[in-house]
């Protein structure tokens, strides 16, 4: 018996007066564009702007290069080697910390969105040997207990409980509190700026956008190995959310370069929802994102390993980036694979605009799934507020539509490629618009 063709709805339909639907082929979020609504400015300028004051660049926030005391012991740093090239170092004792300058730490966050305590009360989970390793030699140094015992105050004081508790805990109470200093599962990649080599007031913040191409690199390459780290340590991990939110209208605490990384024992909805559609169309990433964006004239940059895009179907307007990789997972890529994401997504975040929040969302096949999924980036300038239209109807007003977010940020492209700002790629109209480029399909491959 023949079954009824069913077609799913065109992911973007212009309207006569204008206005653009679009529905995601992933999700099926349902977004409108409404002529004029676009016309309205995206960036967000600093509040209060003011000149720096000596120190200022070192010490403006919790995060900065001069006050790593104030954050909990790091995990891993990226330094300038000797060769001037970049290299990480593990571990680092709290006597040493000033002994280098860190261009990226790979920190524990304070307050956990999943706590060492969930996975301990929910999994039976325990500190791994190669962290209690740690943290011991952390704690036999007289710096590093004196800056484990003023974090953990430090903690107790914002949960609302006496700092004064710590002293009456006796060792073993002290490091079950400290397990998740060196064992948690939500750590955070910090840049070394927090405003830029140049800035001469508050308004410069070094944003992803104002490194340069290897310093980007870098960034990427020590976010991919913290996340991979995560699944390894701890064997109910079943995926590892990695995100960035830049600026307080984004969701931001600092206004300080950072990314998040936070272990799930659950795959996440976005990722089971695509996973549905994979599992309908194994080569949907090639048919409703890259071939459709392609066909659609929205293809913004391309380089050996990777394909930039205007996106379709979300809530905001959203740029993104797919590695063109055969390989699903980041961390078994090639330097060259990975580098050449973090290229592209450098030259978007270059091409947004440091005054522009956004969330920068990573996407990645979950580690007990078996379906290829390729790595993919999005980010979202959050430029509107969802209000009372979306609440009652679930349809987003997204107030830049796909082509003309695409013509914005081609045009700033060439200028920065033009000035040497970018790494090396083709833009725009240059882009190739053959079928088929991400291989995470292994039919592609055959």
């Amino acid at each position: 018996m023949l079954m009824p063709y069913s077609p799913a709805a065109e992911p973007l339909t212009r309207m006569a007066d204008g206005t653009v639907k679009q529905i995601s082929p992933f999700t099926g979020t349902e977004v409108w564009t409404v002529p004029g609504r676009g016309n309205r400015p995206i960036a967000h300028p600093v509040a209060e702007r003011h000149p720096l004051a000596p120190g200022e660049r070192e010490r403006a926030c919790a995060f900065c290069s001069g006050r790593y005391l104030e954050t909990p012991p790091e995990k891993s740093r990226v330094v300038i080697g000797a060769g001037g090239g970049f290299e990480r170092i593990d571990g680092v004792p709290a006597s040493e910390l000033a002994t280098t300058t860190a261009e990226f730490r790979r920190i524990p966050n304070l307050f956990e969105i999943v706590s060492f305590d969930y996975w301990r009360a929910n999994h039976g989970f325990e500190i791994p040997d190669a962290a209690r390793e740690r943290m011991e030699a952390y704690l036999a140094d007289p710096a590093g207990a004196e800056h484990a015992a003023s974090i953990a105050r430090a903690k107790l004081r914002a949960s609302g409980t006496e700092p004064a508790v710590w002293e009456t805990w006796g060792p073993a109470e002290r490091r079950a509190y400290l397990a998740s200093f060196f064992a948690g599962g939500h750590d955070i990649i910090v840049g070394r700026r927090h405003f830029t080599d140049d800035a001469v007031d508050s308004a410069g913040l070094a944003g992803s956008g104002t490194l340069s191409v290897t310093e980007h690199r870098a960034y990427i390459r020590l976010a991919v190995a913290a996340a991979h780290d995560l699944y390894e340590t701890n064997r109910w991990v079943r995926y590892v959310a990695v995100f960035q939110n830049w600026l307080r209208p984004a969701g931001a605490s600092f206004d300080h370069l950072h990314k998040q990384l936070v272990a799930i024992d659950e795959r996440g909805v976005s990722a089971q929802l695509e996973l549905e559609k994979v599992r309908a169309n194994p080569n949907l990433y090639n048919e409703m994102a890259v071939d459709y964006a392609a066909y659609q004239g929205l293809l913004v940059a391309s380089n050996e390993h990777a394909v930039a895009f205007a996106g379709f179907g979300h809530r905001y307007p959203t740029l993104e980036v797919y590695s063109t990789s055969a390989i699903c997972e980041p961390w078994r890529m090639s330097r060259e694979e990975v580098d050449a994401v973090a290229d592209l997504l450098h030259a978007l975040h270059a091409a947004t605009g440091a005054d522009v929040p956004s969330n920068e969302e990573w996407h990645h096949k979950p580690i007990d799934v078996d379906q290829p999924m390729p790595w993919h980036v999005t980010l979202k300038w959050r430029v509107s507020t969802l209000a009372g239209f979306e609440g009652g109807t679930k349809i987003y007003l997204n107030t830049i539509d796909p082509w003309s977010l695409r013509e914005r940020v081609v045009e700033r492209l060439e200028d920065l490629r033009a000035d040497r700002l970018i790494a090396p790629m083709m833009v725009g109209d240059e882009c190739p618009t053959t079928p088929n480029r991400l291989l995470y399909n292994p039919v592609l491959s055959r």
